[in-house]
């Protein structure tokens, strides 16, 4: 019995620190892409589009072995709860990393005049708050923080607004600059990318407010953090 109970501890610090790879690295996606997007650098945009191939990996085997756990653990009751947390987890980390991919390939069809380009300037500013949810996400997971957890929901509306504010600011531009709409329409790609991170991140912090209480959090929850 205690041999079985070592080697379910093992599976699941495997596990875990699958989770914390993929988001490592998905956070470190997000921000190569952003700042290949402000500096024009071609270059590390197609590096961060190689890098998404990792990414895909772990999720692989995050999936195999979260299989193996069930099928071979039996886990119950809290275990099974956080492998299945793991499993979804894993797939939402994997999304972030596409949109990190996706932003580094619109980097590329930007104009070489990007940094002439006022509404370029908002974007870091919604990509550092929005990084900083993945990573305070998976340090909640790690550490099964539900308070951590809502604080990373809480943030999301700073996102969101970041989010509206960039669509004005890029349409007002587009008006007034029709030169310019493709670059702008590119950005607002970019910005969209960014939004949907803060949406995913959120996603994984109600999975990590599930694992450690058993309870998805509740709306007066989410008024409360907010």
């Amino acid at each position: 019995m205690e041999h079985t109970v070592k080697a379910f501890d093992e599976d699941i610090t495997r596990l875990r620190g699958l989770i914390a790879e993929m988001g490592g690295l998905a956070e470190n996606a997000v921000q190569d892409a952003m700042e290949a997007l402000v500096r024009g650098d071609d270059a590390l945009a197609e590096q961060t589009m190689l890098g998404d191939k990792k990414i895909d990996a772990l999720e692989d085997e995050v999936d195999k072995l979260a299989v193996r756990i069930i099928a071979l653990r039996a886990p119950l009751a809290d275990d099974l709860r956080e492998v299945i947390a793991a499993l979804k987890i894993a797939g939402v980390v994997e999304r972030i990393g596409d949109y990190a991919k996706n932003i580094a390939r619109a980097s590329r069809r930007i104009d070489a005049q990007r940094k002439h380009f006022e509404p370029l300037t908002l974007l870091p500013a919604m990509a550092e708050i929005a990084t900083e949810m993945v990573h305070d996400v998976l340090t909640a997971y790690a550490a099964r923080d539900a308070q951590l957890a809502l604080d990373v929901i809480a943030t999301d509306e700073k996102v969101d607004a970041f989010y509206n504010s960039i669509f004005r600011n890029l349409v007002s531009h587009m008006t007034e600059n029709p030169s310019t709409i493709t670059s702008a329409a590119q950005l607002l790609f970019v910005a969209r990318n960014l939004e949907r991170v803060g949406d995913h991140a959120t996603n994984v912090a109600e999975m990590v407010h599930f694992a450690a209480t058993g309870v998805y959090p509740s709306e007066d929850e989410r008024v409360q953090e907010s």
